[in-house]
């Protein structure tokens, strides 16, 4: 058994390779950008890539390897059920929508009129979504038809930046009110507005259609649930001060029991039908207290998850204790391969 492994600092990988050493495992680091890299992993049996949204290089090529080289017969993280809808929530109504979950109702338009026309009979305030971006960047409260005919002309005309420079100040200058960030983010937010970071100057901006999501009243949080193969945990996360939402927040609740069960056993039921290696569901509640699914990724910080006691199993039994699921998506792999 021998994996290869793209590396790169604060992803998955880290890891993976301290996973790989203590278990005795054959690895490889290799650099997925090299034109030979086919013939590089060609003679391991898996291939590990924890890609990122804002990583042009990895937008622009990630998916293409990872999905030819499945075709070889490697196995690879993420395959194709896990990796395909990544970072693009349109991807993901379709997805949700065609298997059944119980997504926040989405409206997507490729045709300026029709949206037009939809936006004269919409009731308000409804969320403004681009398809790409963590974090809640890209995300607006649009709160009267005025402020939705500017977006959809925005959307059918020049389009939009995949960062939002000025989005990006604000947060940063709150954090720092908050004394969750430092006066050196705020000086980062300050240069980002006249000075974009190199990934966002790579990628062509977002036009060409609208998405919207219902907004929810009455969520003071989400939850974030992760599974990865036969196994779940979860955070609560609060939404941000004068806001609606929770995603990027950094106020997070581990204690298990505060996470709505049924957070748990519809994230297992989804995920029957997705067949990811590993997903996470952001939940909020409908008007009837009812989970709905926001949006789903394949990846997430490591790191934010340490402080997690436990974690349910598929029978919904808490299993208290420290776990490493980049651990457990190697364990799985490997048992995949040898069946």
């Amino acid at each position: 058994m021998k994996i290869a492994i793209h590396h790169r600092q604060g992803s998955f990988s880290e890891r993976w390779i301290e996973y790989c050493k203590v278990k005795g495992i054959s690895y490889i680091l290799v650099n997925a950008f090299d034109n030979d890299i086919v013939d590089q992993v060609s003679d391991c049996d898996v291939f590990m890539w924890h890609h990122h949204h804002a990583q042009y290089k990895d937008v622009l090529t990630a998916k293409r390897i990872l999905f030819a080289l499945e075709h070889a017969g490697i196995k690879v993280f993420p395959d194709l059920k896990t990796g395909w809808h990544f970072d693009d929530k349109v991807a993901q109504k379709y997805l949700l929508e065609a298997i059944g979950a119980p997504l926040v109702p989405s409206y997507i338009f490729y045709d300026k009129q029709q949206a037009l026309d939809w936006a004269k009979e919409a009731s308000y305030p409804k969320v403004f979504k681009l398809k790409g971006g963590a974090g809640a960047s890209n995300v607006k409260l649009v709160k009267n038809y005025s402020e939705i005919v500017n977006l959809i002309n925005k959307a059918f005309g020049k389009g939009f930046s995949q960062f939002d420079r000025f989005g990006y100040f604000v947060e940063q200058f709150n954090k720092f009110k908050k004394g969750k960030g430092s006066f050196i983010g705020v000086l980062k937010g300050i240069i980002r507005v006249f000075n974009i970071p190199y990934f966002a100057k790579q990628q062509s901006r977002e036009r060409g259609y609208i998405y919207f999501q219902e907004f929810i009243p009455g969520n003071d949080s989400d939850i974030r649930v992760i599974i990865v193969g036969n196994k779940a945990f979860a955070i609560k996360r609060m939404v941000r001060e004068n806001d609606f939402r929770a995603s990027g927040s950094g106020s997070i609740i581990y204690d298990h029991s505060q996470i709505d069960i049924r957070c748990i056993d519809l994230a297992f039921k989804i995920n029957h039908k997705i067949n990811s290696t590993s997903i996470a569901f952001d939940f909020i509640f409908d008007n009837n207290g009812n989970p709905l699914v926001v949006e789903i990724s394949y990846g997430y910080s490591a790191q934010a998850y340490d402080l997690c006691a436990g974690y349910w199993d598929e029978n919904l039994i808490w299993h208290e204790g420290k776990f490493n699921p980049q651990g457990w998506i190697i364990e799985n792999l490997l048992k995949s391969y040898n069946n």
